[in-house]
């Protein structure tokens, strides 16, 4: 028993409370408070709720953006500034000799 919480949960009362109890207190009615313990369960929450609006935030811009590249790139295509083609043709060699 080297923690005052080990001393309390004993039924010993450790020595600076016992100087701190008036004298002639009756033991047997003194009851003794102790903090709760520290939940780690808020600070985790709040952690893994900053780290997922960060997330959705960088994929609302990603979307955001595509979109906004796919209009600039069809409005310049319209206009005549910009034209651009995507050829899936496969492309077959002729081997034959001249």
């Amino acid at each position: 028993m080297q923690l005052p919480e080990d001393q309390i949960r004993a039924g010993h009362i450790p020595a600076d409370l016992y100087r701190q109890i008036p004298p002639g207190t009756d033991m047997r009615r003194v009851v003794i408070v102790q903090e709760a313990p520290r939940s780690y369960a808020g600070p985790i929450v709040l952690t893994l709720l900053v780290v997922a609006g960060a997330v959705a935030v960088l994929l609302v811009i990603a979307f955001v953006a595509q979109v906004v590249a796919g209009a600039a790139v069809a409005v310049l295509s319209a206009t005549g500034g910009l034209t651009y083609t995507i050829n899936r043709a496969a492309k077959t060699r002729n081997l034959r000799s001249k």
